[in-house]
């Protein structure tokens, strides 16, 4: 029997992806960098949260026994560590103060932690789904 998350961990995993997102979004905005210095660390970002969640998605459905391809896994796994490369290079040459360095560091874990409960806690809230479902029509049988 899968057990669904609660309800406080749920929202814990959404406020932590939306205020890693939204704090290094706004940071970006207020920033007095080059717009193409922005567009440079807002893709890293979104490139981040979605190789995030396949490499989640990936180590999960290989706990399952589901298929995934050598190549994909491997992909997403480059692709996390790539992101968190390309974050630590482009702050490393950026001419920002070692406060705004670690700001945009944090929220970016922040929002990458964020985007793997949220998958996490939504693939067990549909294994659990999945679990319930047979009980409720053997009980309606009777």
């Amino acid at each position: 029997m899968k057990q669904k998350p609660s309800v406080a961990f749920v929202a814990a995993s959404w406020v932590a992806l939306f205020a890693g997102i939204a704090g290094f979004n706004i940071g970006l905005f207020n920033a007095t960098m080059q717009l193409n210095e922005k567009g440079y660390y807002f893709t890293v970002l979104m490139y981040g949260l979605f190789a995030a969640v396949s490499v989640q998605k990936c180590v999960r459905d290989r706990l399952e026994g589901v298929p995934v391809t050598d190549i994909y896994y491997g992909i997403s796994w480059v692709s996390m560590l790539l992101t968190i490369v390309l974050l630590i290079i482009g702050l490393w040459n950026a001419t920002l103060l070692p406060s705004e360095k670690g700001f945009y560091a944090f929220a970016f874990l922040l929002s990458v932690f964020g985007a793997i409960t949220v998958q996490k806690n939504t693939r067990d809230a549909q294994a659990a789904a999945k679990d319930e479902a047979p009980k409720a029509v053997a009980s309606n049988d009777n």
